[in-house]
């Protein structure tokens, strides 16, 4: 399960050329995209728990929280509700790989919402692929979100990751 808001989704390419959909391909996996475009991560862990029950996955890919960085929203909300995510996501028993969000900054790398988070609940981050991605013009079809090439280069970090932790 692939949840979280437009850069799961896809905008910008067709959905065929989504990360869910190209990590589908090179892994040979089900992969559900459960992304919704322009989505706070409050209305997010509103909507995860039906998500969670009507695809009951073995691992959920959880790359969400974009729009709040965008809008400036408050960080401790913003920590508070993937927290409840991560903690909704645990209760059902699957796996997590979180991908980390830079903040709004060009030069910025991972944000300490997503580390701390994972040092303190012992969750499996990704943390350089978005701010890597962002970073490269050649890589996007707008000042946010992914063109091809730069969603299968998500989509193969992923790969590489939920092989690295034994999940594949």
């Amino acid at each position: 399960l692939a949840f979280g808001d437009s850069l799961t989704r896809v905008k910008g390419v067709s959905e065929s050329f989504s990360y869910p959909s190209v990590l589908a391909q090179i892994s040979g996996l089900e992969v559900v995209n459960a992304g919704v475009s322009g989505e706070l991560s409050a209305a997010g862990l509103r909507r995860l728990p039906q998500v969670l029950e009507s695809s009951n996955p073995d691992l959920v890919l959880l790359l969400h929280g974009g729009n709040d960085i965008l809008r400036n929203q408050s960080k401790v909300n913003l920590q508070s509700n993937l927290l409840s995510m991560i903690s909704l996501i645990e209760k059902s028993g699957a796996e997590l790989l979180m991908l980390c969000l830079p903040e709004k900054s060009l030069f910025s790398s991972c944000s300490s919402v997503y580390t701390d988070l994972a040092e303190d609940h012992g969750v499996v981050l990704e943390k350089g692929i978005i701010a890597k991605l962002i970073k490269q013009p050649s890589m996007k079809s707008d000042t946010v979100h992914f063109n091809k090439a730069g969603y299968r280069a998500l989509a193969e970090k992923v790969h590489e990751e939920l092989k690295k932790e034994g999940w594949l």
